[in-house]
């Protein structure tokens, strides 16, 4: 695979940013692996300061990495690492996670919330245990995260929220075919849009990112047939890049300069800021083989 990152976050992809995150904080759920980890590991070269609140701080049977793994790839790519094992669904873990974050480093300009719970059940067959897990992780952590956060985002000078959840596409088929996940992702771009218009006046700008194709992470690999699925996915690296660009600014905001409230896939913002050519990304699929995300 050719990727923008590798292990130890080295450059290697299309996206040539415009921008840097150098000094500037994040703090970030579910950063030990994946996506997460691919946002943290772009941010880390630009000399950031990256929060990781995650629930995996021994080895795990079936997935890589702690959250004290991460911190050292991280470190190597040129960033500081704050590891912290938490849960984004526990309210003293989330306080805990946002005073640490402001003790080490001074404060948080960046709050990211890619924690997530995946079940694509039908409501027939999904367990209404899973069900309370996708809704505890992706809404109210989603919620709680952003309003712990929000005190040390009003003192930034670049607050930012950003939500890994897709378009509110109200088309019936997305509930029709896993009514409780996209429920569950739904809430979470509720809460982009309601903060985005919330906090107009202070000045925090909140904005979501979707993929436009599978992501090839341990959630999708671990599922029913996942190892055959994720052969059509890109790696991670591409939402990096697309989430480096919006929090950067550099040439990702839509034509009317609207800076918050947006919900941004990653090949339109990489295509604003000058990609052209997505096939780096690809786990080796060619371009017109990959599959399609949800709810876009």
């Amino acid at each position: 695979m050719t990727s923008s990152n590798d292990a130890s976050g080295t450059a290697a992809g299309p996206y040539q940013a415009a921008g840097s995150l150098q000094g500037r904080t994040i703090l970030i759920s579910g950063g030990s692996r994946g996506i997460g980890l691919a946002i943290a590991l772009r941010a880390a070269r630009d000399g950031a300061n990256i929060v990781l609140m995650a629930k995996t701080g021994q080895p795990h049977a079936k997935l890589e990495g702690t959250v004290y793994t991460a911190a050292e790839q991280i470190e190597a790519a040129g960033g500081q690492a704050l590891p912290l094992v938490g849960d984004v669904r526990n309210d003293a873990d989330v306080a805990g996670a946002v005073g640490a974050a402001v003790d080490r480093f001074g404060g948080i300009d960046v709050v990211i919330n890619n924690a997530s719970a995946i079940d694509l059940s039908t409501t027939d067959a999904v367990d209404m245990k899973r069900y309370d897990l996708m809704q505890d992780i992706n809404v109210r952590g989603t919620f709680l995260l952003s309003k712990m956060a929000l005190p040390a985002l009003r003192a930034s000078d670049a607050g930012h929220i950003l939500t890994l959840s897709p378009p509110l596409n109200l088309d019936p088929k997305w509930a029709g075919m896993h009514l409780a996940y996209t429920m569950a992702k739904y809430g979470m771009s509720l809460t982009t849009l309601g903060l985005a218009e919330e906090l107009k006046a202070d000045s925090i700008t909140v904005n979501s990112l979707w993929p436009c194709t599978l992501i090839d992470t341990a959630a999708i690999r671990n599922m029913p047939g996942g190892e055959m699925i994720v052969k059509g996915a890109r790696g991670p690296e591409i939402m990096a890049d697309a989430a480096h660009a919006v929090l950067t600014g550099g040439n990702a905001l839509p034509a009317d300069g609207r800076r918050s409230g947006n919900f941004y896939t990653d090949e339109e913002v990489l295509a604003a800021a000058g990609v052209t050519d997505f096939s780096p990304y690809s786990l080796g699929a060619p371009e017109d083989r990959l599959v399609p995300d949800i709810f876009l």
